[in-house]
């Protein structure tokens, strides 16, 4: 069975894939995911001055490792928060898919962050399951 949280629409143009985003998980008000055009998601979404560049909208495949500035010090900046805090790399993200293919990572993801006990969805913004509780070391 395929898990809806792994969809090419569900991976925003720095490389987070949305779908282990605790805002996207969460179930009241979740946000739609980066890719959405709509008002009812995080100001801080919004506002997103990545998601907003434009020098991404020039890109083809609108990632931004199509960018002649990747990467650039926004990203760099991002990458440094979510490696320290949450154990991921948007910019390891942002070139596994541009070596490897959309559909590639998206079934390394689904394997990364699906919970070994319970098999629901992981939080990429927390080290349990928001699920069954359970601790789970996830890697890079």
């Amino acid at each position: 069975m395929e898990n809806f949280h792994f969809h090419k629409e569900l991976i925003a143009a720095c490389g987070m894939s949305c779908g282990v985003c605790i805002a996207y998980l969460r179930e009241k008000n979740p946000c739609p995911g980066c890719r959405k055009r709509t008002e009812d998601k995080p100001k801080y979404c919004i506002t997103c001055r990545i998601a907003n560049c434009e020098h991404l909208e020039k890109t083809e495949s609108k990632f931004c490792f199509d960018c002649t500035r990747f990467p650039c010090q926004r990203i760099k900046q991002l990458d440094a928060r979510y490696r320290k805090n949450y154990r991921t790399s948007l910019i390891e993200n942002l070139r596994q898919i541009q070596s490897n293919g959309i559909e590639t990572f998206l079934q390394l993801e689904t394997i990364k962050q699906t919970c070994p006990f319970c098999q629901k969805t992981l939080s990429v913004h927390r080290n349990f399951c928001l699920h069954c509780k359970e601790m789970v070391n996830v890697t890079e």
